[in-house]
């Protein structure tokens, strides 16, 4: 059982404390040997501007100082995910997977795959090819060109196999933000979304509405 949320747009540190909130909710079942079944659940929602740095990420990855993020109306938060340094905001689908991957008998190797599966599945309904990128979690386009960019970043962290954050989604994002960072660590790949390969603005709940049924049929109908 998998309960699909929406909380929309949603400040940064309030979705963080809402996750971390179910994810403790579920160790403290599985450490007292109880099913976790009922509380799990994918969230999705965007978030105002906002980076934010993996626990393993440079610093050095973000390139303006304080005073320039209070310009362009961006925070800053240092986070306890794998992953490197990346950008949140409006018109950007945030999924958070809050799943107990010993309910679907998978891996963290193999969960982060289902996730690039459902984004890559997802662009296929769009006629976009994409694809992953060795050694390079997320999800790609033109990924072995000068031109590879990435259109879904990923980084999630896991406890006991229980998940929390999960992936960015570029969909209508505004993709000046990227340029203040080398996302995800890289400094010689671009960023693209889902609005720039179409040429049109996109619908969002239409997205949201085939992420849903491609996580359904990669998670419950194995």
């Amino acid at each position: 059982m998998i309960k699909f949320i929406d909380w929309n747009l949603i400040e940064y540190s309030e979705a963080w404390k809402k996750q971390q909130e179910v994810f403790d909710a579920m160790i403290a079942l599985k450490m007292e040997k109880k099913p976790t079944e009922e509380l799990q659940q994918i969230v999705y929602c965007e978030h105002p501007h906002v980076y934010t740095l993996g626990k393993h990420g440079k610093p050095s990855n973000m390139l303006v100082n304080d005073e320039f993020l209070k310009k362009i109306n961006a925070s800053f938060f240092p986070i306890d995910r794998g992953g490197d340094i990346t950008y949140h905001g409006p018109g950007q689908i945030v999924g958070y997977p809050l799943l107990d991957l010993e309910n679907f008998s998978l891996s963290l190797k193999d969960y982060i795959y289902n996730i690039e599966e459902c984004i890559i599945r997802t662009l296929a309904h769009y006629g976009i090819a994409a694809d992953r990128l060795q050694g390079a979690t997320g999800v790609w386009l033109d990924k072995d060109t000068p031109r590879a960019r990435k259109i879904c970043a990923i980084g999630v962290r896991a406890s006991r196999y229980v998940t929390m954050h999960g992936f960015a989604f570029n969909v209508n994002t505004d993709l000046k933000y990227f340029s203040y960072i080398n996302p995800c660590g890289f400094v010689d790949k671009g960023v693209t979304s889902l609005q720039l390969e179409m040429g049109r603005e996109m619908d969002m709940n239409e997205v949201k509405a085939l992420l849903t049924k491609n996580f359904e049929e990669l998670l419950l109908n194995k």
